[in-house]
């Protein structure tokens, strides 16, 4: 941690010296102190007077790496964020699936501990209540904003850990583009779609379609996906306007099991949606929106077989669904203050069933129907006090059907210092209702299952230098979960249960500079002590990144470091002291599944004919061999080339 942290100040200094030598005249372009987010709040907000941490990837970001999901962008770019991964394209579901994403230590297994939203409402399955990582593409992406930390108060359950606002495109100036762009390279993949952004007078208009495929890195390990998105906009006036937002994904997948452990016939498909209609108001001292949602999707998985076994003879199958209404209006009382009501209802559920291959057995196998109903309100009231003070005080109130009464509240300082900085303090409560799958599928279920609960307590500051040119940031924050839910033995058999707590703190440091005329500089690190070791959450992540825009050319390359990240967590058998890998078979050292790598990848890209550009992509130029996920060693050097037109 010390290495890391000197090194990481080094840096900090050296590129600071390198903006302040410069010429007085220099032409570099300011960058606005202000920088503008909805997430963490349900109306645009500047984020220096919001309590929580939020960070924000913008879409050139997103784009630069050509990567068809935000995800791994998300992973270099967010301090304290990882997902873990598994091939080259692709994290499946079901069992051998990855897209776990973990948020300072938080996310569970499968994730249920961190929300994702679109346009900020939730997306997970109905039944087991977690995201589907392979359904949030970069295309349809202007932006995304995280937040750090809980983020029950305006969300509700499952943002226990966290919070990842996908914004979806909207053109905001009168314009038509399109946009193609088409690549390919190792392990034969291809990633290939096409956009269109309109904005005519009042209407506005942003649809996008996508193609991936991978025969992947290891036999049995091919993807294949299509995928679109729509978003239309009519605006009546200055102050009502009308959205509708949809996107749709297929995919194939399969799980070819560890290296050790192969598996033979396994498949699955998926097929998840989502569409919104949202009535949006912005008044001189109000504004607000009333929104109508839903989210679904439709399973078929065949598991396999391991060698010496015999195929599976039935095929699981499932649908799911989430309806909601979300409604919220903020009222500017009086001079510097921001007070949000909002109501929020869901209803939520799904149906599963076995189907039969042979003759041998039914044709059809019910395993469970059923739904939940969640209700809530919140306030959220936010003071300015004085110029360079503010304050933030807020509840959410709700009504679970299966786990009844909860509450999360925040609270939140936030000091506007001189030199153009800022000091934050917040502390805040998350939580997250257990899920159907939980309380009621499969042997380990338990209908007595209690919400998690986490309180978080977090200080932040950031500071801007030479007009915004240079930001630097930090954050210290400990957590404290309760009630968290595993799968244990009780009387011989495994039972879902709340058990145990979970004390993780940790610190993050963000830095980035615009040193020369489109030459940017950027760094980020994270730092996480957990009182017990956590799957898939690594305690020191440390990220390096160097890009160079031209009107004719870019290019770009970025460094990830990443020490003590458990795939396999050890746990202590029930005679106590001895250490086994989870298996029950005693082992004599873990170390195999405590993984420490480095990651060198990067891109370059030529304008060649007006705005037809060509793109290289490298990943892990370093060649290492590391596992994110136990037995699934991933992919080394890989490259990806292509074109991009617009017109």
């Amino acid at each position: 941690m010390k290495r890391g942290c000197i090194f990481l100040i080094y840096l900090l200094a050296a590129t600071f010296v390198c903006a302040e030598t410069q010429e007085a005249q220099d032409t570099l372009r300011t960058v606005a102190l202000e920088e503008v987010v909805a997430t963490g709040t349900r109306t645009a907000t500047d984020v220096r007077l919001l309590p929580v941490t939020v960070s924000v990837v913008d879409q050139e970001v997103l784009t630069e790496k050509s990567s068809p999901n935000i995800l791994p962008t998300l992973t270099e770019q967010v301090p304290g964020l990882f997902v873990t991964q598994r091939g080259v394209i692709g994290y499946g579901v079901s069992t051998g699936g990855s897209g776990g994403i973990k948020v300072r230590g938080i996310g569970g297994q499968p994730n249920t501990d961190v929300l994702v939203l679109i346009d900020g409402l939730p997306q997970y399955a109905g039944l087991y209540g977690h995201p589907i990582a392979d359904n949030y593409q970069t295309q349809m992406a202007e932006r995304v904003e995280v937040i750090r930390g809980p983020g029950s108060l305006y969300y509700g359950s499952n943002a226990l850990g966290g919070v990842i606002n996908i914004v979806t495109r909207r053109p905001k100036n009168d314009t038509i583009i399109t946009s193609l762009h088409a690549q390919g390279g190792s392990h034969y993949s291809v990633d290939a779609g096409i956009t269109n952004q309109l904005r005519r007078g009042k209407w506005t208009e942003a649809v996008g379609f996508n193609y991936v495929r991978t025969s992947g890195h290891r036999e049995n390990m091919g993807f294949d996906q299509y995928s679109g998105f729509a978003r239309l906009g009519y605006d009546f006036n200055t102050h009502w306007s009308l959205n509708a937002t949809g996107n749709i994904a297929y995919f194939n997948t399969a799980n070819p099991g560890t290296v050790s452990e192969p598996i033979f016939g396994s498949h699955q498909h998926v097929l998840r949606g989502m569409a919104t209609l949202s009535a949006e108001n912005r008044y001189e001292r109000t504004e607000g929106a009333i929104r109508v949602y839903y989210s679904g999707g439709k399973h078929r998985i065949n598991d396999g077989y391991k060698a010496g076994e015999e195929a599976p003879q039935t095929e699981y199958n499932h649908t799911d669904l989430m309806l909601g209404v979300s409604a919220y209006q903020t009222v500017r009382m009086f001079r510097g203050n921001s007070t949000t009501f909002g109501f929020d209802y869901q209803h939520f559920g799904g149906h599963v069933w076995n189907k039969g291959l042979t003759d041998a057995v039914p044709a059809t196998k019910e395993v469970i129907r059923k739904t939940q109903y969640d209700l809530a309100g919140y306030v959220d009231f936010r003071q300015q006090v004085i110029e360079w003070f503010s304050l933030d005080a807020g509840v959410r109130l709700g009504w679970h059907s299966a786990a009844g009464f909860y509450y999360a509240p925040q609270a939140g300082l936030s000091f506007l210092l001189p030199q153009d900085a800022q000091l934050k303090a917040v502390v805040s409560r998350g939580f997250r209702n257990p899920t159907i799958r939980e309380l009621y599928m499969y042997a380990p279920a338990n209908d007595s299952l209690q919400a998690v609960n986490l309180w978080n307590y977090e200080l932040a500051y950031k500071q801007y230098f030479l007009g915004g040119r240079i930001r630097v940031g930090a954050n210290l924050f400990y957590l404290h979960a309760k009630n968290m839910i595993e799968t244990r033995m009780v009387d011989g058999r495994p039972k879902n249960v709340n058990t145990g707590e979970l004390k993780n703190a940790g610190c993050e440091v963000e830095f980035s500079a615009r040193v020369w005329k489109g030459l940017m500089v950027g760094a980020n690190y994270s730092y996480l002590y957990m009182v017990n070791p956590v799957l898939a959450a690594p305690e020191h992540k440390l990220n390096l990144s160097v890009g160079y825009h031209h009107d004719r050319f870019r290019i770009g390359t970025n460094l990830q470091y990443v020490h003590g990240l458990w795939t396999k967590l050890p746990v202590t058998t029930a005679g106590g002291g001895t250490v086994s890998t989870g298996s029950g078979n005693p082992v004599t050292t873990t170390a195999h599944y405590k993984q420490n790598f480095v990651l060198w990848d990067a891109h370059a890209a030529g304008r060649i004919w007006r705005e037809l550009w060509v793109t290289l992509t490298a990943d892990n130029l370093l060649g290492s061999e590391y596992e994110i996920n136990a037995g699934f060693p991933m992919p080394k050097t890989t490259v990806m080339a292509g074109l991009q037109f617009s017109f």
